[in-house]
């Protein structure tokens, strides 16, 4: 058999986090810095600007790996399941 007729397996890197874990970090690094997390995540959100995330434990460079949409259906979604449970 050729190496074009096998079937590949291809698995995701364990290091590509979800949204919710990196916006759980980037939380926990701004509070850690002295920032109020919600503020700072809302004016990225709104903005666009990376400036508003701290770079203190890569918090900057980790948030912007995502999408902003991915982002805010992550908060969405979160928000949506808290109702539910109520």
């Amino acid at each position: 058999m050729s190496e074009f007729e096998e079937t590949k397996l291809f698995r995701k890197n364990r290091e590509e986090a979800s949204p919710g874990e990196i916006l759980t970090e980037v939380y926990n690094s701004l509070l850690e810095k002295g920032y109020d997390p919600i503020n700072q995540v809302v004016g990225y959100l709104m903005s666009g600007d990376p400036a508003y995330i701290t770079s203190h434990k890569q918090a900057r460079a980790r948030i912007r790996k995502i999408e902003r949409h991915e982002l805010l259906e992550e908060l969405v979604r979160s928000y949506l399941r808290e109702l539910r449970q109520d």
